[in-house]
């Protein structure tokens, strides 16, 4: 019987064989995301241009079992989801043509190359992501002759360690054969720039892990582009890159340096995060892209697990789209306690839906929790309805909000907001965060000031007038925070009178006690509201606190707007001193 000769064109991986026979067999669900993936490789296995070679992937995969431990030290059994990964990285060849000088002149020769670059992995908390970097960073570590830089990334320098540790530990266990020769202390050896004495050839210094036979390095490197710019990493593992509050594209400037290296490897791993529009977004909106065939990337991997609907969560059989490795590395009573924990204290409800079932939240719920910032639909327009007008003019360049709050019946208040921003500040906007304003425009409760860098704020009054005109908004009492608003309340003076105009300044003194109100009143789902707008802009409030408990809103940076949520402030203080008007 002759043996197989790889790499083959036409046969089905291994382990992606498998996988894809118990989910055709309904035995392991899987999300539209995963779906689309598999599609690729499908297409791939179809594909003449693309070679299938298991003998990497095995390679790989005896190292880990024989030479790896787990953080504790206890040996390695290879997980199924690792063995589909590795095999999606490893895997997969491709043929290209290189010139070659050979004997005076530059020859074309056929070369085969590996053909995934970048493997994104995206998979709820608790899936051993972080051993799974380990693993690919101590396999070239140790079984790559050549000399290669590798770093490895996460928010924090201390998060990064969960990379290291696994093979810090597997240096002192040493199971295998080749990591106990490796780590025998010798002394010095020939051939090489080490002159020191009892030293071993496989060692954890303060670089980071060296291999001092090839000399390559393994280090840790601060998740920021000044940081890693100009660097060639052969293997580079990015950790929790879309978890936490990263406004930088990492991803994007370690690939320019390592494009310079023959065979380079990024592995992006992490878990869903309840940061939005931020460069972790931008990143997915382009993985969708290429899952959707919008446009072809044959050396991107995606694998984004997640649960394709809310609703998937009070099922626990489809927990295992969003966590491959549930009832292993996660147990289902932990999924059972979080799925409780999230009824019961709301407050955690984005984290868990997000770091447990891969959904992503709308920001964090600070002030508000997240039932709190859910619009609702109104039939009322509120036209003819008298109301208190809050406004927060802030800066010339910035978002310019007011907010209209209808006293209703039984202490419910209607609430409408309108905000103004200039036309350099819209073109200036992140791919993400655009199309979160792009959603506000369409349901016009932001305007955009043409052709505009600063807001010039009569045009803002004759354009606000005319809305409540053409609203029919009985506007009793106006409430203003001081700050870049004298010409606006100069013009409403004129056209409006002096009367039921209330300065509201910002600070503990004057913010605490409605905050408190508007916070009551918002737990009994009291104020009613139906813009997306609003939404956000309680999504990210935050409220500072005193050593004597006196509050007031915060937002973290400048982008997360609260502006519509500080002029309701306003506009509740001066409904609450011209409460009379109302009755």
């Amino acid at each position: 019987m002759k043996s197989r000769r790889y790499p083959s064109n036409t046969e089905v991986p291994r382990y992606y064989g498998e996988f894809r026979k118990d989910v055709l067999s309904g035995k392991i669900p899987v999300c539209q995301t995963i779906s689309l993936q598999m599609n690729r490789i499908d297409d791939r296995i179809r594909d003449p241009r693309y070679w299938y070679d298991p003998r990497p992937v095995e390679a790989f995969i005896r190292f880990c079992e024989k030479e790896m431990t787990q953080t504790d030290g206890s040996p390695i059994v290879m997980l199924e989801s690792f063995k589909l990964w590795a095999e999606d990285l490893f895997g997969w060849w491709y043929i290209t043509t290189r010139s070659v000088y050979v004997d005076g002149e530059f020859k074309e020769v056929r070369v085969l190359k590996r053909l995934t670059k970048k493997l994104f992995l995206i998979v709820a908390r608790g899936a051993a992501k972080s051993m799974f970097d380990s693993f690919v960073q101590a396999y070239y570590l140790v079984v790559n002759p050549d000399t290669t830089h590798q770093v490895t990334l996460a928010p924090t320098m201390k998060q990064s360690e969960e990379v290291l540790s696994p093979i810090r530990t597997a240096i002192i266990r040493h199971p295998g054969p080749l990591l106990s020769f490796l780590t025998s202390v010798v002394s010095g050896y020939k051939g090489t720039s080490i002159s020191r004495t009892n030293v071993a050839m496989l060692t954890p210094t303060k670089n980071g892990i060296e291999n001092f036979i090839t000399g390559s390095r393994l280090e840790i490197r601060p998740m920021t582009i000044h940081k890693v710019q100009g660097l060639r990493p052969f293997i580079t593992t990015i950790d929790e890159w879309l978890s936490g509050d990263t406004r930088e594209d990492v991803v994007g400037a370690i690939e320019q340096g390592a494009s310079k290296q023959e065979d380079y490897i990024i592995i992006a791993t992490s878990s869903e995060g309840t940061v939005r529009n931020g460069a972790g977004d931008e990143i997915k909106f382009e993985l969708a892209k290429i899952l959707s065939g919008e446009y072809q990337d044959p050396h991107t991997s995606i694998w984004h697990y997640q649960l394709d609907s809310i609703e998937e969560v009070a099922n626990p059989r489809m927990w295992l789209k969003a966590q491959p490795n549930l009832g292993i590395t996660v147990s289902y009573e932990s999924y059972e306690r979080d799925v409780k924990r999230a009824e019961a204290a709301p407050s955690t409800r984005n984290d868990i839906l997000a770091k447990r079932f891969g959904i992503p939240m709308e920001g964090y719920t600070y002030f508000f929790t997240w039932e709190e910032t859910l619009p609702r639909k109104t039939l009322s327009t509120y036209s003819n309805m008298s109301c208190a007008l809050g406004a927060d003019l802030s800066q010339g360049d910035d978002f310019c909000s007011f907010t209209f709050l209808f006293p209703l019946q039984d202490e419910y208040f209607g609430i409408k907001s309108l905000s103004f921003i200039s036309e350099r500040t819209l073109l200036n906007l992140p791919p993400a965060m655009r199309k979160k304003y792009d959603e506000f425009l369409k349901e016009d409760s932001l305007i955009v000031m043409p052709n505009t860098t600063v807001l010039n704020m009569e045009d803002v009054f004759n354009v606000l007038l005319e809305i409540i005109e053409k609203r029919r908004y009985n506007v009793e009492c106006f409430g203003y925070d001081p700050y870049n608003a004298d010409r606006f309340v100069e013009l409403w003076k004129i056209y409006n009178g002096t009367f039921g105009i209330e300065v509201v300044r910002q600070g503990v003194r004057t913010e605490s006690v409605p905050l408190g109100e508007i916070k009551k009143l918002s737990s009994q789902r009291k104020l009613v509201f139906d813009e997306s707008i609003f939404s956000f802009a309680m999504g990210n409030c935050m409220v500072l606190v005193d050593n004597n408990g006196n509050s007031k809103l915060y937002k973290r940076r400048y982008e997360h707007k609260i502006d519509p949520v500080a002029a309701l402030l306003d506009a509740y203080v001066v409904y609450v001193k011209y409460q009379e008007l109302f009755k």
